[in-house]
């Protein structure tokens, strides 16, 4: 799945959870950057109020709902830079994907 598929799809299911109060971005890696701030996903490398640096294959199974955002963070699948709070908000961005 490309970047832009991923901002894509991240568009449609911030619509549908109303958008987020601060700004995260998902770092692949290699694979580039999405930046997501209210109701708007977008492939960029932007600042960001959290940061979470995860595989991008292991994102779109977090997406798919067949790998457990906790069991990613625990297993140091993912990791979270800056706020905490705005990873642990993302339960329903990734519930509409």
């Amino acid at each position: 799945m490309e970047n832009a598929e991923i901002a894509a799809k991240m568009n449609e299911a911030l619509a549908k959870a109303g958008g987020l109060d601060k700004s995260v971005k998902f770092d692949f890696g290699d694979d580039g950057q999405v930046y997501a701030s209210g109701t708007t996903a977008e492939v960029a490398d932007k600042e960001a109020d959290c940061t979470i640096s995860v595989d991008k294959a292991d994102f779109i199974a977090l997406a798919s709902g067949s790998l457990d955002p906790m069991m990613a963070f625990m297993s140091g699948k993912l990791k979270v830079a800056g706020d905490m709070s705005v990873a642990m908000g993302l339960q329903s961005l990734f519930s509409n994907m």
